[in-house]
């Protein structure tokens, strides 16, 4: 199969491996970090979930990486024609397809999001959560998302951010941004951490998320794991198979997936530690939900000490991650329009940039004045976000590991996985390829079956 194929284009580049890393780190580091882990692991027992997590990451997150990551460096295109290079005359690149469709709609609807840590970070400026109780915020919650108004141009600012600098390249726009935006947020997650650390009541939080109860370990909280390593990731959206079309040659994939895994395992457990202190220390649920970010820890900010700094701090954070994730998604668009029609890359990101923020439009106006519009009894932003957690992901993920392992040529991955002979890693090698070949599937099959 290698030696049919054409010649690599030239493509851009990371300049450095820290940029890969702080790059990659910056799309599976986002609101599903921030925002989704602290409670999921609230729901299913704390340190017993985190276990599981961490073994989920380590025998599917990781195999799958290093697949897609093989991927792009072969291809050297986007994450479809990636996939006709390796298999011309084949529909194997449908997963491309899937991924780079999943791409778009996820941003559709996480720019919406990622407008709302916006807001959030103005109204904790202007001690915005002082003096109001529990139902009051949750109120100034949902009557913030109903807006048709404030929602939308927040949507379009963090946009407009985010194609400015995907418009710029790779090297200049994706890695630069990733470089000084990374490092910013882990100082403001470890200044949050002294923070809860300090806390009266504190200990009860490092308790619940570093003291395994199996007792409290259900089912369903291991598929929840499975699940959560899989999507913190950022695996069958296109993204890590374009961000592998982007990595020189001689870079070790497995020691890079292994980087950016702990990487963002070590991010996750650092919002654990700023966030489940205060939850206890002020009595709030630990497995609050989905609100437990914009409004029990808004609630909890307003009642304790050096709750104004601490507040706006995180969601200065949130913020962050959110626009690292978004560089993330819209690049894996812009590289399939710069690739395959040839467009000047700032060109695509506008076009991109457009289509995506019309789509969000009506994403953020179906919290509101749409409302009434149902997609198989779902309001838009919510079918968007079902459609491609639940369906397009793992989809995507899938057709890719059947294809690693078991169609595409042995020794190209191989190659891949040695950078041609530079590093020895024959028995990753063997491990690999159990793991793609029976482990990955099975557990993207668990995942799916668990989510119908």
């Amino acid at each position: 199969m290698k030696n049919n194929m054409e010649k690599s284009p030239k493509r851009e580049q990371f300049s450095s491996r820290f940029g890969l890393i702080a790059a990659a780190v910056g799309s599976a580091v986002g609101l599903g970090n921030i925002w989704r882990f602290p409670y999921i692991v609230g729901r299913y027992g704390g340190g017993a979930f985190l276990i599981v997590y961490l073994a989920m990451v380590a025998i599917i997150g990781i195999p799958i990486m290093v697949g897609e990551f093989i991927i792009g460096r072969e291809g050297r295109q986007d994450a479809i024609n990636s996939f006709k290079r390796l298999a011309p005359d084949k529909m194997w690149h449908m997963s491309g397809v899937i991924g780079i469709a999943a791409a778009f709609l996820i941003l559709a609807f996480y720019g919406v999001v990622a407008g709302w840590t916006l807001e959030y970070v103005l109204l904790a400026i202007k001690n915005g959560f002082v003096n109001k109780s529990s139902s009051e915020i949750t109120d100034m919650f949902n009557l913030f998302i109903s807006n048709p108004i404030k929602p939308i141009i927040y949507q379009l600012i963090v946009m407009t951010l985010t194609g400015v600098v995907v418009s710029t390249g790779v090297q200049q726009g994706v890695e630069k941004a990733a470089k000084v935006l990374i490092p910013i947020l882990v100082v403001i997650m470890i200044l949050l951490n002294i923070q809860s650390f300090l806390l009266p009541g504190g200990k009860a939080g490092f308790d619940f998320l570093f003291k395994p109860d199996f007792s409290k370990l259900t089912k369903e909280g291991v598929l929840a794991a499975l699940g959560h390593a899989f999507f913190s990731l950022s695996l069958g959206m296109g993204i890590m198979i374009t961000y592998g079309s982007y990595i020189p040659d001689s870079e070790d994939l497995a020691g890079t997936a292994l980087n950016i895994s702990i990487a963002d395992t070590i991010l996750a457990l650092l919002s654990g530690i700023a966030i489940f202190p205060a939850v206890f220390a002020f009595g709030i649920d630990p497995a609050e939900g989905p609100g437990l970010v914009f409004i029990s820890l808004p609630n909890i900010f307003a009642q304790m000490k050096g709750g104004y700094v601490f507040g706006i701090m995180f969601f200065i954070l949130l913020f962050l991650a959110s626009i690292t994730s978004t560089i993330s998604l819209l690049e894996t668009v812009v590289s399939y329009i710069v690739d395959n029609f040839k467009f000047q890359r700032r060109n695509a990101a506008v076009i991109s940039t457009v289509l995506i923020s019309t789509l969000g439009v009506f994403a953020s106006l179906s919290n509101g004045v749409l409302s009434h519009i149902k997609i198989f009894g779902d309001n838009i932003f919510d079918f968007l976000d079902n459609l491609t957690a639940n369906y397009f992901l793992t989809a995507a993920a899938f057709i890719s590991v059947i294809f690693i392992g078991w169609f595409l040529d042995k020794d190209l991955i191989k190659n891949q996985i040695t950078s041609n002979g530079k590093y020895s890693r024959e028995g990753f090698y063997k491990i690999f390829m159990f793991m793609i070949r029976f482990i990955a599937p099975i557990g993207i099959i668990i995942v799916q079956i668990s989510l119908i």
